[in-house]
């Protein structure tokens, strides 16, 4: 399982702080300790940046990588920063990781710098229609989006298709969707596709004490379905892997010896599959 840390996103108050002062230090110590905690690749989230994009990404990739044996993740939606990102990227650490391209045809040309540079590159299951409505049509979104990848001359392997996680408290039926997508994914190409989501949108808007224990059980139930990365919390997914063996008896309808933490993942697991309706005192309920 290949996790992608999360943490440098201009989202982050302190991140942004430092990004727009050029202040080192909490970028690589961040850096650093997402390394440490297991993650493969480094995600560099600079939102849209439009003004200064090219300088922002290169910056963001080299305070990086000065610390950190990793490849990184260029997440921005300017096409010209994520090619300043992949001139300067050290790929002795590992090629770079796009994202992302859609079906947006906006999006295209992610492909193109794909090719160009040889780089990894996420494929988001969505287009210039909207949000797709259920697995299958995030598997038809994905076929095409795999056939124009060979198009552009991308290989399949080098191609994440990222099914599009959703806030469970305001699109609840879209979390079960995702997990019967990531399984469909697996038997669109021989060998199968590589998947990859952004774990923590499932949590977005959740009260913060609930947002760890969606996230790790939402992480388990993908990786039973065949997800082979994520774009998460590493020191978060090493607690959840502790825990595997829990959850999987538990969906199983085995009884573990721990009564409250079986009721907490039961919760869980009943409101990811809709079984029961979302509120933020779920787990009181």
């Amino acid at each position: 399982m290949l996790i992608i840390g999360e943490k440098l996103s201009i989202i982050a108050k302190r991140v942004r702080e430092a990004m727009m002062k050029k202040d080192k230090g909490p970028i690589q110590e961040i850096a650093v300790r997402q390394w440490k905690e297991g993650s493969g690749i480094i995600d560099a989230n600079i939102g849209p940046a439009e003004d200064g994009g090219e300088d922002m990404m290169q910056w963001m990739v080299t305070t990086i990588q000065e610390v950190v044996p990793l490849p990184v993740c260029l997440d921005t939606t300017n096409a010209s920063a994520i090619e300043a990102g992949l001139k300067i990227h050290n790929n002795q650490w590992g090629r770079a990781l796009i994202n992302s391209t859609s079906n947006d045809p906006e999006r295209f040309p992610i492909l193109e710098l794909a090719a160009k540079y040889n780089s990894q590159v996420i494929g988001l299951t969505v287009g210039k229609g909207g949000l797709p409505a259920d697995a299958e049509e995030r598997c038809a979104i994905a076929a095409e989006i795999m056939g124009r990848a060979m198009e552009y001359g991308v290989p399949l392997e080098d191609l994440y298709l990222d099914p599009l996680v959703l806030q469970i408290a305001t699109s609840q039926d879209h979390a079960r969707h995702v997990i019967k997508a990531i399984g469909m994914f697996q038997e669109m190409n021989d060998p199968p596709m590589k998947t990859v989501v952004g774990l923590s949108n499932i949590s977005n808007g959740c009260p913060k004490h609930i947002r760890p224990i969606l996230n790790k059980y939402y992480f388990l139930m993908l990786m039973n379905a065949g997800l082979t990365s994520a774009i998460a919390d590493a020191h978060e997914m090493a607690e959840a892997l502790n825990e595997k063996k829990l959850v999987d008896d538990v969906l199983a309808g085995e009884k573990i010896d721990d009564a409250n933490k079986m009721t907490e993942i039961k919760k869980t697991i009943d409101v990811i599959m809709g079984n029961t309706l979302y509120a933020h005192s779920y787990l009181e309920m």
